[in-house]
């Protein structure tokens, strides 16, 4: 892609390749600097909640919408606060000590946020679960955590999960309790409205709630990996390396106690839970989201609470844009359109910008860190289709070349360090290890290039990679593109035999009954700015792409399928 020609230029250029802003190497020496500079404090997020009761007490913390029910839940700053103490009486009453592990499987309900206090509230572990999760998956991470108690839903998406986690209560000696939100509770579970609402438990435990809250440097949430290549990792991390994420996430846009978030990532993810509901309490905002996947409805979220940031992935918002270019509802009280998790095309900044009247900002992350790279206020409007941006404060990126990782380079292996790093993988200190070098970098996995303005622009996994003439093929950047075609839902590049100038395959979904055909794909891909050099030459179809369950394209099982052929 070519850069765009409305580049600001008073914004400096950078070397990207060691962004290190005379950060300490020695990790005493930064972990001192981290508290010097505010990215870690004595404070946690529950103190953050009782800040907010004092000073807006019924200001709307969360609003909560139910889709198939067709109400939305809410609750102000007092009323979190009352049922983070509930709750926590409620863990006490099932036997929860400090440092065990509470697994919470729900979609986006209000009942996950004071689920999160409350963990912290009794010094628990919470361990945030995706209702998609398959059985297996759920047995591997509630063994590995030997979580004690496993908070569900009664059935999600045709599926029974209060079943499931039952049959697996009889498989897992550590775990003792399951108990399911829903009208639906089967026998040998625990009814959620019974145990922890029915009763004020903040008043019968009261004497037992002061003392065992969790430190800013204790372990609070263990947040799984997509698991692409294997079993899930899970990334444990404390409320400090969290809170250093979220407030140089909340410094780069400014954001205040004016903030309405709607989210529309799942809270079980570092998205949802940590820049949504976790930014909202910290500055005393508001955080909206719904249960099931509406992308259309979400506008209405944003007119009825006057929404002042719009967080989402690139395909959710093209149907919001889309939605309100047929359906106009009042949207002008949007300042920021933020979204990440793959990359952002100059039709869609137009789009967004066209029916939100808004900039968008492109957002990079992963979960052993949360957001990295951001494309700051001072980029011009546009930049975000060209850039994941710089780093926040407390971060700091350097490029590696591939097969030299001394080597500083403009294109190669991506490699990040800072206040935000998670304190390890659960139970697999050795793997979390195993990706950092002596002065603490983290290979992430991810090839990118430099913006030449200190920032990145992410090609695609290093293990995905393909070099054509000895460059790597730009593979997020000409998916996107090929996502934007007429009769394509979504779309992968692979490479099949891992070797120099391996042949570009292109795999698309299409529910179309006309397939695309490789030359009107091509053509396509040349119609938006891409070099002959990088497009496919071969092309599969299928009706879906194999995803993990955070919707990351398994690759290996496509390189497998087609390889052979």
């Amino acid at each position: 892609m070519t850069s765009p020609s409305t580049a600001d230029p008073s914004v400096g250029t950078a070397d990207t390749s060691d962004s290190t802003r005379n950060i300490p190497r020695d990790t005493a020496e930064r972990r001192r600097m981290y508290r010097c500079r505010g990215w870690w404090r004595e404070e946690t997020f529950l103190d953050d909640l009782w800040r907010q009761v004092r000073s807006r007490p019924h200001k709307l913390a969360i609003a909560g919408r139910r889709i198939t029910e067709g109400h939305t839940d809410t609750l102000d700053y007092v009323e979190l606060a009352q049922l983070t103490d509930r709750f926590a009486g409620a863990l006490l009453e099932l036997g929860v000590e400090r440092g065990d592990v509470v697994a919470v499987q729900l979609p986006n309900r209000w009942e996950m946020v004071p689920l999160m206090f409350a963990c912290m509230r009794i010094g628990a572990t919470i361990c945030p679960v995706d209702p998609a999760c398959p059985e297996a998956e759920l047995r591997h991470r509630l063994e590995l955590t030997e979580a004690s108690v496993c908070i569900t839903i009664s059935r999600w998406e045709g599926e029974e999960l209060a079943a499931v986690a039952l049959a697996l209560r009889a498989e897992l000696p550590t775990l003792e309790h399951v108990v399911v939100v829903g009208s639906r509770v089967p026998d040998g579970a625990e009814d959620f409205d019974e145990h922890f609402l029915a009763a004020a438990r903040e008043d019968s435990h009261a004497g037992k709630l002061g003392g065992n809250e969790l430190g800013p440097d204790d372990p609070f949430v263990v947040l799984f990996t997509s698991g692409t290549t294997g079993e899930s990792k899970g990334v444990l991390h404390s409320q400090n390396t969290v809170h250093s994420a979220l407030r140089g996430y909340a410094d780069a846009f400014l954001l205040d106690d004016s903030l309405v978030a709607v989210v529309t990532t799942p809270l079980v993810h570092y998205s949802g839970f940590g820049q949504g509901v976790l930014t909202g309490v910290m500055l005393g905002g508001t955080i909206a989201f719904q249960d099931v996947r509406r992308n259309e409805a979400l506008l209405d979220l944003v007119e009825r609470y006057g929404a002042t940031l719009l967080y989402g992935p690139p395909p959710t918002l093209a149907e919001i844009a889309a939605s309100q270019r047929s359906e106009p509802r009042e949207v002008g009280t949007i300042r920021h359109v933020v979204t990440g998790s793959a990359p952002v095309l100059q039709p869609l900044v137009d789009e967004l910008r066209d029916m939100l009247g808004a900039r968008t900002y492109s957002v990079w992350g992963m979960s052993e860190y949360g957001p990295v790279t951001i494309t700051h206020l001072d980029y011009n409007q546009d930049w975000a289709a060209h850039s994941n941006g710089r780093p926040i404060d407390s971060m700091e990126i350097r490029i590696d070349a591939c097969q030299d990782p001394e080597r500083r380079a403009d294109v190669g292996r991506l490699r990040v360090r800072g206040a935000s790093q998670a304190l390890g993988y659960y139970k697999r200190e050795d793997v979390f290890v195993a990706q950092l070098n002596g002065d603490g970098w983290f290979d992430t996995g991810d090839v990118a290039r430099d913006d030449e303005r200190g920032g990145i622009r992410i090609l695609g996994r290093a293990k995905d990679a393909i070099l054509r003439n000895g460059v790597v093929v730009p593979m997020t950047e000409i998916e996107a593109t090929l996502a934007r075609h007429s009769r394509v839902t979504e779309a992968a590049l692979v490479g099949l035999n891992g070797q120099i100038d391996d042949m570009i395959v292109a795999v698309v979904a299409t529910d179309s009954a006309e397939k695309p055909t490789l030359d009107e794909l091509r053509q396509h891909l040349r119609c938006s700015g891409h070099q002959e050099q990088f497009l496919p030459e071969r092309l599969e179809t299928l009706p879906a792409l194999p995803k993990t369950l955070t919707g990351k394209v398994r690759k290996a099982e496509l390189r497998r399928r087609y390889a052979a052929d």
